[in-house]
């Protein structure tokens, strides 16, 4: 049983932002302070991801542990767990099929914890700054 109700979830819900969260706009901040350029935001690739390279093929995504079932932190939700399991469950099998189709397209996939980028943003940044090193198109 939900502690909130119907109207009050609601709100709640439409609240989460999908795109330009803080700790999007915190890496994408940090990135450029260590000299990265030529990432795009906002682009039609496939999979909208976070943060895209188009002329090394790079789409980074910073998945967040609960919508993508991180295998650290997700907790199972208590109230209405039929809802989220099939919720959490599509969400997997999207990513994995973006995932198969970019690579398809020869583009490198970077997925990226949203744990991993609060606790140790410098790593996630390396991870990019390899791929952007020895990613030749």
């Amino acid at each position: 049983m939900d502690v909130h109700t119907k109207s009050q979830r609601s709100f709640n819900m439409s609240r989460i932002k999908s795109s330009n969260t803080a700790l999007e706009i915190m890496f994408r901040k940090y990135i450029w302070q260590e000299g990265v350029r030529g990432f795009r935001v906002k682009n039609k690739i496939l999979g909208k991801p976070d943060i895209y390279f188009p002329k090394k093929k790079i789409a980074v995504f910073i998945d967040g542990c609960f919508w993508h079932k991180c295998p650290i932190d997700f907790i199972t939700p208590k109230s209405n767990v039929e809802f989220w399991n099939s919720k959490i469950s599509e969400n997997l099998k999207r990513d994995k099929k973006i995932n198969k189709l970019l690579k398809e397209k020869s583009v490198t996939v970077i997925r990226l914890w949203e744990h991993e980028v609060e606790s140790n943003i410098s790593d996630c940044f390396l991870r990019i700054e390899e791929q952007l090193k020895t990613r030749h198109t």
